[in-house]
């Protein structure tokens, strides 16, 4: 409704940032990301992307300073304002008779914000300046989380929304000559190449990576970790 927000906010924020950083001779930033950054077909997603190499290369910005720019990259955080979980809740709570799905096959990353956080945390150990941090998560299938959340509820189908992917991506495929897979994550390197040169296979906590199959793309559809009715109310009761 308001496009432009997202580029002052995405785009025009994140050099603020940057600027800031370098003026302060900050050590290490890391930019959040989202899945939407990937392969982006919204506004939003695509401004994020715009982020997320503003937020790589501000690594050729520094001179001789120390300071390293990063990104970390996550899918959906669970229970998080406007997202699914609380929506369906919702419904449920004021006596609806059904729940919408936008489409049967639709699939998404969770994350737990506890989870992400940490994650953040540890890269800042890891990081070498221009990385994409990748956690591997797992997925869920919307119509799961439905059937968990209200388990006698029938759904109505009601088409996927503008903007809105069936699955998520997370490394895209046209990038998997940059990526590398680590045990709990994936690094996608930078495609331009900075002054000081960087091995991305091998991290300041001595991790070491090993590049993925070209064409290897990392969605929430073809992902090897899967949450289950089960795993997921465990995960909200948590919560």
């Amino acid at each position: 409704y308001n496009p432009m927000e997202c580029i002052k906010t995405n785009i025009n924020g994140a050099q603020n940032v940057i600027d800031a950083a370098i003026e302060n001779k900050v050590e290490k930033i890391i930019a959040l990301s989202t899945d939407k950054a990937a392969n982006p077909i919204n506004l939003y997603g695509a401004t994020k992307l715009a982020s997320d190499k503003l937020f790589v290369a501000a690594n050729n910005l520094v001179g001789k300073q120390n300071t390293r720019f990063s990104v970390v990259r996550y899918g959906n955080v669970v229970c998080s304002r406007g997202s699914v979980i609380p929506f369906f809740q919702k419904l449920i709570k004021e006596g609806a008779s059904e729940l919408p799905i936008t489409d049967e096959k639709m699939t998404r990353f969770l994350i737990t914000l506890e989870d992400g956080v940490n994650f953040v945390l540890k890269n800042f150990e890891r990081m070498q300046g221009g990385e994409i941090f990748i956690p591997k998560i797992p997925s869920i299938k919307i119509v799961d989380l439905a059937k968990a959340l209200a388990p006698n509820l029938p759904h109505k189908n009601i088409g996927i929304r503008p903007g809105e992917k069936l699955h998520e991506i997370m490394c895209p495929a046209d990038d998997s000559h940059l990526t590398y897979e680590f045990d709990d994550h994936y690094v996608i390197a930078p495609t331009i190449k900075f002054s000081s040169p960087v091995e991305y296979d091998t991290n300041l906590l001595k991790e070491v990576g090993i590049h993925v199959k070209q064409g290897f793309e990392y969605n929430s559809g073809n992902n090897d970790k899967w949450l289950t009715e089960e795993d997921f109310l465990k995960l909200v009761e948590d919560l």
